[in-house]
């Protein structure tokens, strides 16, 4: 749908026309920032993650952020996630719900991230209705999830009680499965007990999407005036955090369509730039996001000797035997 809509009525062959004036030079610069970004990334993982797996390394998660990137590109609804936390379970012995919580935490990171960015941007760039819509749905929806988490967080006594009133009519094996997936996912969000990482979390964020910004911004400067003279700082922030947020609703693989989308509210809607210029910006960028980490998740996928199967297949053996209370106390020793 949103692929449909953001090329309804255009003619391709000037989108094509335009992208053929880009000076592709301007990618080499934009992708170095770029991946600069996704390393820090990486070490913000590793806080989320510290303390659940004491032992785990932004050097060693930063491969599996790329391979997960890679599975977000190729895969639907953001099917990257559990290919994620699929892979630091095999590594480190934690949960794959475990892992999935410090991937939430994340998002809505980034969220509140996108939505900074389009405050900051205020100053700069009018807001559009659809823009102001997008931004107060955005601020209520990241703003109770965080709630929501922080809450489980302290719930104590009373998130036992209601865990065991919604447990009550379940069948026992049933029930014993989601009162284990539901305490996993509750250690997984141990970060919010710890100010000081939270802060770390936060920064982290601002930095890795700041640098993903420097790469719109670079980009935009191989482009002719129509671009380049009207993405500047702010109109830069504020297509970062629109075509972001657009990519964090699960969709068909890569996002296609929602980002070009995005990038179209804001340069279209808002800084009248030709729909031509507009989209064929938004395809540069959307490629030079798409192709370069693929291509390197398909090298370290096949390093790994990954396979969908496994992706698939959460060994029910492996989990029984995380709940045990000898695979406990072998994790422990391991860390």
């Amino acid at each position: 749908m949103f692929l449909y809509v953001a090329f309804r009525g255009q003619d391709l062959g000037e989108i094509r026309d335009s992208l053929r004036t880009v000076n592709l030079w301007w990618l080499w610069p934009a992708l170095t920032v770029y991946f600069v970004g996704v390393w820090i990334r990486a070490v913000r993982w590793s806080i989320l993650l510290k303390p659940i797996a004491p032992n785990v390394t932004s050097r060693s998660l930063f491969p599996k952020v790329i391979v997960g990137y890679m599975a977000n590109n190729v895969l639907p609804l953001r099917t990257g996630e559990l290919v994620r936390s699929y892979l630091v379970g095999k590594q480190t012995g934690v949960r794959k719900t475990s892992v999935l919580a410090t991937i939430a935490v994340e998002r809505i990171f980034d969220g509140f991230t996108m939505l900074g960015f389009m405050l900051v941007a205020t100053a700069f760039v009018s807001f559009t209705s659809e823009l102001q819509h997008l931004a107060i749905v955005a601020f209520v929806v990241f703003t109770l999830l965080l709630i929501g988490l922080f809450l489980l967080t302290l719930g104590g006594d009373f998130l036992d009680r209601l865990l065991q009133l919604i447990l009550g009519p379940l069948p026992t094996r049933m029930a014993d499965t989601v009162e284990r997936m539901t305490e996993s996912f509750l250690g997984g969000l141990a970060v919010f007990k710890h100010r000081r990482e939270l802060m770390k979390v936060a920064s982290f964020s601002l930095l890795a999407w700041l640098c993903e910004a420097s790469m719109y911004y670079l980009i935009a400067q191989g482009f002719g005036p129509q671009i380049r003279n009207v993405v500047g700082i702010g109109a830069t922030l504020m297509t970062t955090g629109v075509a972001n947020m657009a990519t964090l609703v699960p969709s068909s693989p890569g996002y296609i369509g929602q980002f070009e989308f995005g990038v179209r509210l804001v340069l279209n809607g808002a800084l009248r730039v030709p729909e031509v210029h507009a989209l064929a910006y938004a395809i540069l960028v959307h490629a030079a996001l798409y192709f370069p980490i693929t291509l390197w998740g398909v090298v370290v996928w096949f390093h790994q000797h990954l396979s969908i199967d496994q992706i698939q297949d959460v060994e029910e053996s492996q989990e029984a035997t995380n709940d045990s209370p000898s695979a406990t106390s072998n994790m422990a020793t391991e860390r």
